[in-house]
């Protein structure tokens, strides 16, 4: 913010000095300033960026040249993050051999649900996560269900315990969870922190990570924010998840602080949902912090002294095919803003296109592209029961006018729309048909399909699934305000014209 301040200011003060000093040079500099600002457009058109993306730094670039370029330069080229991009994929090409897809499991899925052996086949060959089927899974509707499971599984590590965290604010639940961390780390278990450093910006004091040294937790910072500008300040580590002795996770869209148990009141109640994974599948958290730890700094190079032996899950699940009423198959995955895979949005995309009956989603925030708002408006006028809740009541009232433009063009196309009038919504997930579904930390916002790095798990024929899908019918039934065309043509005009402007840089947000 201070430096986008500082460029403005430049901005400002070229208009000043061509009104007062510059008078016959004007023209002849504008000219030269618009050419750099059409050159820098034409290499961004080349980019591989979403196409609302660049249209964004163009439209800035070329309205506002000295401005849009110095900002592009430092926070939109792609070209900045060359070491950033390789230190990562390094790690991942270090990860590969650990990440092997279990025998048999691709013919199974192939056999159960052709469509769905498809996503799970991408989510592999892709971005090399491998399908887990011996576990079970646990969805939590609520951050106070959540907060006892998680604390009741720290107690128990022997181990190891890693957390990594987008948002860390000391109070009740930061408090408590430290405390057994702290015990834990004295009996010797291994325990590990990782936490944003934006994220915590404001809630943490900077030598956190020497206080939590002296009572034994190992933590680092992820992408230090410093007086300097980078493009890589933009890629913000979002996930959340804590991972138990390598065979229990937890993962959604929880951080640790009081609001999301509701210990503290911000936005009325707080709706918030995770899930707990047992089994071979915690493997792909594990690797996935192990990775992003060494990318601050690589300290570990023996990966496998923290995978369990397969043979505890040989009765841990038991698989039948994905027969329903059991727990399949759980393929947890990783979205990072340093390849060119939109993986978190790819994943939406799938399952709106291969469902044949309903897709409920949870979502704080409906800021989406092109492709996205296609595919939602394509499978509701196909047939498909396309529902989405958001929150009545706003975290960011910005962000809320924004999601709410969207509603008349979805609702047109027979998409239904509820607001949850307790409070504020956060959970991140998708359900459909009764066997598929995908819970984490990755919103339907630009910055969490295209800039952080995100995670989630996606699920067939498991626990959570059904207890996802009864938990958005309840809460649907009871709890939320359906949205109607009536309620978008009463928006105040003043709304209508800001978020008309807010919508060609709503990219960049």
């Amino acid at each position: 913010m201070v430096w986008v301040a500082i460029v403005m200011m430049l901005q400002v003060a070229w208009i000043v000095a061509a009104v007062l000093f510059l008078g016959r040079y004007y023209w002849a500099i504008t000219v030269a300033l618009s050419l750099i600002g059409l050159a820098f457009v034409m290499y961004i058109m080349q980019e591989w960026y979403n196409p609302a993306y660049k249209l964004a730094w163009s439209i800035l670039i070329l309205s506002v040249p000295i401005l849009g370029t110095i900002l592009y330069l430092f926070f939109g080229r792609g070209n900045t993050i060359i070491a950033e991009r390789r230190r990562h994929r390094r790690i991942d090409e270090e990860l590969y051999p650990f990440l092997e897809q279990p025998e048999g499991i691709e013919e199974e899925l192939l056999r159960a649900d052709p469509a769905v052996a498809r996503q799970f086949s991408y989510l592999y060959r892709t971005v090399h996560y491998p399908a887990g089927r011996n576990g079970t899974t646990h969805y939590f509707s609520g951050g106070e269900e959540y907060f006892e499971e998680l604390c009741g599984a720290l107690r128990q590590a022997e181990k190891f315990i890693f957390l990594e965290y987008f948002i860390i604010e000391r109070g009740y639940m930061w408090d408590t969870i430290l405390e057994i961390l702290t015990e834990k780390a004295r009996e010797g278990v291994e325990v590990r922190l990782l936490y944003d450093d934006v994220g915590c910006i404001w809630l943490l004091p900077r030598d956190y990570p020497e206080i939590l040294g002296k009572k034994g937790i190992v933590c680092r910072r992820f992408n230090l924010l410093r007086p300097v500008m980078s493009a890589v300040f933009n890629n913000r580590d979002h996930r959340k998840i804590t991972i138990v002795d390598g065979h229990t996770a937890f993962c959604g869209g929880l951080n640790l602080a009081d609001e999301y148990i509701n210990k503290k009141e911000r936005f009325g109640h707080w709706k918030d949902g995770g899930v707990v994974v047992k089994g071979e599948a915690v493997w792909n958290y594990t690797s996935m912090f192990l990775g992003m730890w060494n990318a601050i700094r690589h300290t570990d190079f023996d990966y496998g002294c923290y995978r369990p032996d397969p043979s505890l899950w040989k009765d841990e699940g038991k698989r039948t095919d994905g027969d329903k009423g059991q727990d399949g198959y759980v393929l947890p995955y990783g979205d990072s803003p340093l390849d060119h895979e939109c993986t978190g949005e790819n994943v939406y995309l799938n399952m709106l296109h291969s469902a044949k009956q309903y897709v409920y989603i949870y979502t704080p925030y409906l800021i989406i592209d092109q492709e996205m708002a296609v595919a939602l408006t394509l499978a509701a006028k196909s047939g498909v029961d396309v529902r989405i809740m958001t929150p009545h009541i706003p975290d960011k009232r910005l962000i809320f006018m924004l999601t709410r433009s969207y509603y008349a063009r979805l609702l047109d196309a027979g998409v239904k729309i509820y607001e949850y009038l307790p409070g504020f919504l956060h959970t991140k997930a998708f359900v459909s048909d009764d066997t598929l579904a995908a819970i984490g930390s990755i919103n339907l916002d630009y910055r969490s399909l295209y800039l952080h790095f995100e995670c989630g798990a996606l699920l067939y024929r498991t626990e959570a699934v059904q207890e996802l899908k009864e938990d958005f019918v309840k809460t649907m039934e009871k709890e939320t305000v359906e949205i109607t065309m009536d309620f978008c043509r009463k928006r105040p005009v003043y709304e209508r014209l800001l978020v008309s402007a807010m919508h060609l840089f709503e990219p960049l947000f």
